[in-house]
């Protein structure tokens, strides 16, 4: 895989740099989780079974989607192909990112010009005759909106571990008759939801955490899914 030349976006430095659509399935093939926001867990649960991981330096969980069920391993990716139908943000932001600027609170958006999305022959331009685009001005807001989302997750995932309601589980998948076990993940504690005192209850529902609460435990369902797709993988 080709290293990544991230550079800060300049409009004259880019000024012929098009940016064609789609994702970049080389890097993807060998992600077998992908962090994701709140705001789309209810479109993540629709194909992806959903886990928090635990940062073993800081103690900080990550909400992810899971694309394999092991290291390396993304069973959306055929030869060359997203075979998904849905690209979580955090991978459909590239080749953009955005860049914190060390000493003050604002950001600086960069590309990655190594990327096979960016060239000068077809896709959309980013500058027409100096000025920003149109696409260039919406990749931007979804850049922004991408930060925004990450932080309210980060809120959301601290309240739930603060309140005991991440718990770490074994899960136990059947591919071709022999039993896999993934480990080292945390799953939303039903149990303990449902014993959460009515107080505790409407402060998730004021926060807004409800829904993707449950549209995260509905997500586990597709592990199974994930199993037979690695299934089918193996007999072909």
């Amino acid at each position: 895989m080709a290293e990544q030349q991230v550079q800060p976006l300049h409009n004259e430095k880019h000024a012929n740099i098009k940016v064609k659509n789609g994702v970049n399935v080389e890097f993807l093939k060998t992600q077998h989780l992908m962090p994701v926001v709140a705001h789309e867990f209810a479109r993540v649960a629709t194909e992806f079974p959903m886990a928090f991981v635990k940062n073993s330096e800081t103690g900080q969980f990550q909400a992810v989607a899971m694309f394999g069920l092991q290291p390396n391993e993304n069973l959306f990716v055929e030869g060359d192909k997203w075979t998904g139908s849905f690209v979580p943000m955090a991978a459909a932001r590239y080749p953009f990112g955005l860049v914190k600027h060390p000493e003050q609170d604002q950001f600086g958006i960069v590309i990655d010009e190594a990327s096979p999305l960016v060239g000068e022959e077809e896709g959309n331009a980013l500058f027409e005759d100096g000025k920003e685009t149109e696409y260039l001005a919406r990749r931007k807001e979804a850049l922004v909106s991408y930060v925004e989302f990450a932080r309210v997750t980060e809120a959301f995932t601290q309240y739930l571990a603060d309140k005991e309601l991440l718990v770490q589980q074994t899960l136990t998948v059947e591919i071709r008759g022999e039993k896999k076990d993934i480990n080292g993940i945390y799953l939303v504690d039903e149990r303990k939801l449902n014993e959460l005192g009515d107080e505790d209850f409407l402060e998730l529902r004021k926060r807004g955490y409800l829904a993707p609460i449950f549209a995260f435990l509905t997500s586990t369902h597709q592990v199974a899914r994930l199993a037979r797709i690695k299934a089918q993988r193996e007999a072909s």
